[in-house]
């Protein structure tokens, strides 16, 4: 199972999301330096490493914008753990305002 899907499975277990988009973003980042090995190193921007998770839930009414985050980032703290390097995340409560 791929990175992206096991994220979107865990979210949609933990939140049961009204929306859920789960966007690889790591082409983005092609050309950033990292640290592998102890030496710097270029990322080429292939792999499932740099998402952005945008999603709706129930769940999030009631909560601060921080609580929402380390909720998210619960739910995947394998990933997170497994070398997911970077997590943009957008939660909302049904009825709110999103950009996308």
């Amino acid at each position: 199972m791929s990175r992206q899907a096991a994220m979107e499975s865990k979210l949609t277990e933990a939140f049961a999301p009204e929306r859920l988009a789960v966007i690889n973003e790591s082409h983005l980042h092609a050309g950033h330096h990292h640290i592998e090995n102890g030496e710097e190193a270029e990322f080429d921007g292939t792999g499932e490493t740099h998402f952005r998770v945008r999603i709706v839930s129930s769940a999030f009414a009631g909560m601060s914008r921080v609580e929402r985050h380390r909720a998210v980032n619960t739910a995947l703290a394998d990933e997170l753990k497994a070398g997911l390097h970077a997590l943009a995340v957008e939660p909302a409560a049904p009825g709110e305002k999103v950009r996308w």
